[in-house]
């Protein structure tokens, strides 16, 4: 169902905010959308009073930030904005530019304020392992005490990753955290394989300012391609000894960008061979006809990452290093490589990338516009500041990176929302990939790319913009999945939580199924595989999976829905009759017929519980 809601009267403008949250009212009167306009066009703006636009999911619950998380008097300011989400257990940590806040989502509907922890310094991104919480912070207003005055000096500034003991979130402590030269815009933690590691490792991505080596010994800004000391075309390895976090350094200045993809060629720096990946600037035009026109707006140059997805199961990142997609080999956590990397003509700033969960399949998004600009509109190319899909294949020379197609937000946004492509995750529906993903004002999208060829939405939510008549920065930052609910950062307004909803493109057995997946921490760019127990969710998702592909219909389809159903009853009924139980599997895989992924599942299911 697609619909339209205009909230309730009651909060109208800055004077109805209460002094103790930034309160927000958007529930109220739903009304259906004529079906050949897209509700989404056409929102009555506003920050707390906003229309909003849903369909095939559901919005369960907005939370207004916490006092001293915004400023009245201008709740657009970045300098309160909420970012990045890291889970663990019942919780959710949003980061924010002035700190992070720790909410209780075991009841997604309601989830509780535990904790609003004040410690300005920019971008908030975040991570949890354990008892441990990491901060990205890059701006040079960040104090090493978390005091939001004065400003810092060289002596009392902090750029780089904060470490938190969140033990006690009553009384959270701070670690001493780890100093770099260009600060931390993003960072991905990377847990090694197997049980009870005994380091994990952090890779810091700083895209602002590089201090003098005056203020933090080692730093060097030269953008010189033969001086091995420059703390450009690298990233930061930090170790971080579990047994003793407060140790935490870097271990490596990886050098992913030189001519070999690591630090192999030290001895060649003095030959240029410091950055294997150059280029910047306008573009060449492809032809009118190629797939990939019309290209020719200005890319960034390549010198640092902006964000890197590691995927320690398969061995891979994923980094979306400004001008350039690279795909990494982190089998050796300490020592990336680079093994091959994409440049394409439509991106200006390559920003972040998610794995599908194969890792046969990566999507890389741009940031056109560095993500406060309004690059949905109409007049804007559908290929720019999109999301560009990518198959990785095997080949002679290693695993290589092809392109396949693009996705963009389907419906334009006005000149008052800034929206482009932005952070997002998978949903871990059985046997197809799905992606749900924060586009700024353009709210979330949640498509399917099973076909990277041809990706498709397939549920949808957007509000209207924070102003009718001025472009004040805000929307989703990030809207990732976790353990059966969807849940959002709102930059300007607060914690919004989702469920999914059946439709033609998403069964109610699909959505169990993906519910069935619980993880213990979720960190997104530190992304972990699922694997599907034998369930009956499972099952039923392939076979409402055949029937939307017209590969299992009529009575064929009836019958084994019905067998399926009366094995679940006979199982349930406490003393089964395991071979009346089995009967009715095997008439249900007879019945599947070619279906594989059907007859795979069912015996799967069988013998788990035979």
């Amino acid at each position: 169902m697609t619909r339209k809601s205009r909230p309730r009267a009651g909060l109208r403008g800055l004077a109805a905010i209460a002094a103790v949250t930034l309160g927000l009212t958007l529930v109220g009167t739903t009304v259906t959308a004529a079906d050949e306009v897209d509700p989404r066009i056409g929102l009555g703006a506003g920050i707390t009073d906003a229309e909003i636009a849903i369909s095939n999911m559901e919005l369960l619950s907005t939370q207004g930030k916490p006092e001293g998380f915004f400023n009245p008097a201008s709740l657009g300011s970045l300098a309160f904005a909420n970012s990045d989400i890291a889970f663990s257990g019942d919780r959710a940590f949003v980061g924010n530019f002035h700190g992070f806040q720790v909410y209780d989502v075991s009841d997604p509907a309601a989830p509780v304020l535990e904790k609003a922890f004040v410690c300005p310094g920019g971008q908030g991104d975040l991570s949890v392992y354990g008892d441990l919480l990491f901060m990205s912070v890059e701006e040079t207003r960040g104090r090493i005490d978390c005091a939001t005055g004065p400003t810092p000096d060289s002596t009392t500034r902090f750029r780089g990753v904060r470490i938190f003991d969140i033990s006690d979130l009553d009384n959270i402590v701070q670690l001493p955290g780890v100093q770099t030269c260009a600060g931390s815009h993003t960072h991905s933690l990377l847990v090694p394989p197997g049980d009870d590691p005994e380091s994990v490792f952090i890779y810091n991505s700083g895209t602002a300012g590089i201090r003098s080596a005056a203020e933090l010994a080692g730093c060097n800004g030269n953008s010189s391609l033969t001086d091995p000391t420059t703390t450009n075309f690298a990233i930061q390895v930090i170790e971080v000894p579990l047994d003793a976090p407060e140790t935490a350094s870097v271990v490596n200045n990886s050098r992913i960008f030189s001519v070999c993809g690591d630090n192999s060629c030290l001895d060649d720096y003095a030959d240029g061979a410091l950055n294997g990946l150059p280029g910047s600037g306008r573009q060449p035009t492809y032809p009118a006809d190629s797939d990939r026109a019309p290209g020719g707006q200005s890319r960034s140059q390549a010198s640092r990452c902006h964000d890197i997805t590691l995927y320690p199961e398969i061995g891979l990142g994923a980094g979306a290093c400004q001008g350039w997609g690279l795909l990494l080999d982190i089998s050796d956590p300490a020592n990336p490589k680079r093994i091959h990397a994409v440049e394409d003509y439509n991106f200006a700033y390559w920003h972040s990338a998610t794995f599908n969960n194969d890792g046969t399949k990566v999507i890389f998004t741009d940031e056109w516009g560095g993500g406060t600009g309004a690059r949905c509109r109409a007049t804007d190319p559908v290929n720019w500041g999109a999301n560009a899909l990518f198959d990785i294949v095997d080949t002679a020379e290693g695993k290589k990176m092809e392109w396949a197609s693009y996705y963009k937000l389907p419906v334009p946004q006005t000149s008052q929302e800034n929206c482009v492509a932005h952070n997002g995750s998978l949903v871990p529906v059985p046997g197809r990939d799905i992606m749900v993903q924060a586009w700024y004002q353009g709210g979330t999208s949640v498509f399917d790319f099973t076909d990277t060829q041809n990706p498709t939405e397939i549920a949808f939510f957007d509000r209207g913009p924070n102003s009718a008549t001025q472009l004040i920065t805000g929307g989703h930052w990030s809207t990732y999945w976790y353990n059966g609910e969807m849940f959002g950062s709102e930059i300007a307004r607060g914690f919004d939580s989702f469920a999914l909803t059946a439709s033609a493109q998403m069964s109610d057995n699909e959505i169990a199924a993906a519910k069935e997946i619980q993880f213990e921490e979720v960190n997104v760019q530190g992304q972990a595989q699922y694997a599907h127990a034998p369930s009956f969710a499972v099952v039923r998702s392939y076979v409402d999976q055949a029937e939307r592909a017209g590969t299992l219909t009529g009575d064929a389809l009836e019958e084994v829905r019905e067998h399926l159903a009366t094995a679940e009853k006979l199982l349930d009924s406490g003393k089964p009759n395991k071979r009346a139980v089995q009967a009715q599997f095997d008439n249900a895989i007879r019945k599947a017929g070619d279906n594989t992924a059907v007859v795979d599942a069912a015996r799967a299911l069988w013998e788990s519980v035979r």
